[in-house]
């Protein structure tokens, strides 16, 4: 199988566009809010960003190529919660997979969330430093105060009078901690549209009746990196549009 036709042939999930490849392999997917980063048990292939198996292990998708043919792989290099949507990155290798996971534990990757929020920010820029602690019991992740510097810069992009007044902001987080966003919006009195676990569900139940949707207005806006292979410097860019019910909210 040609690269073209391995990337042709994807078992993209319900929604799930291909929106940058290179040739080493590495490729962006704009995953739809959700849509799960993986399966977590059997069954739940048919809801995740490729409809195939996935090796939890070896964190990578799998799938047959043709009835008795060999197995393809796809490897995916990050993850984002089911209810966020936007950039979600997958190689075609191991190795390369490897190399970019280092990266991303070493902080080499931009990464750009666009969020609405309730309320608007007392300044229209400013970095937001604080400290959490992320717990996961039954396999629910909780985030709270704690130990851990979490870091991130907001910009003010736009606003709506409502009611309720609503902020479009520009986060991109300088540290990877789990609903890191979440977290440090609410903490300003700046929830999230649409977070069940860390926003105002008063509002959220209000804005869901007016709006038509309960999605979360969370949304990976762009990833962006160099990285090595071969002994040569590739970048990489990739960006997902903002989905339609941002646009339609803001007017």
């Amino acid at each position: 199988m040609s690269e073209d036709d391995f990337w042709a042939a994807l078992p993209l999930g319900r929604g799930v566009t291909l929106l940058n490849r290179d040739r080493a392999g590495l490729a962006a997917l704009s995953k739809p809010a959700g849509i799960l980063s993986h399966p977590n048990r059997p069954g739940e292939e048919s809801r995740s960003l490729l409809a195939a198996p996935y090796d939890l292990e070896g964190e990578f998708y799998h799938w047959p190529a043709a009835p008795g043919g060999p197995a393809r792989r796809l490897w995916l290099l990050n993850r984002l919660d089911s209810a966020t949507s936007g950039v979600i990155l997958v190689a075609a290798g191991g190795p390369l997979a490897d190399g970019i996971r280092a990266q991303f534990k070493q902080k080499q990757v931009k990464k750009v969330y666009v969020a609405l929020v309730f309320g608007r920010p007392v300044r229209a820029s400013e970095v937001w430093r604080d400290r959490l602690a992320v717990a996961k019991r039954q396999g629910v992740v909780r985030t709270g105060a704690g130990p851990i510097p979490a870091e991130s810069r907001m910009s003010l992009l736009r606003t709506a009078a409502g009611p309720p007044p609503l902020s479009l902001l520009r986060l991109e987080p300088r540290t990877g901690r789990s609903h890191q966003l979440r977290v440090q919006c609410a903490d300003r009195h700046l929830p999230i549209v649409g977070d069940q676990t860390y926003g105002d569900f008063r509002r959220n139940r209000d804005f869901a009746r007016r709006a038509g949707t309960e999605r979360l207005f969370l949304h990976s806006f762009e990833t962006a990196f160099t990285y090595q292979v071969n002994g040569r410097s590739r970048p990489f860019q990739a960006r997902a549009p903002l989905p339609p019910e941002f646009e339609a909210v803001l007017g």
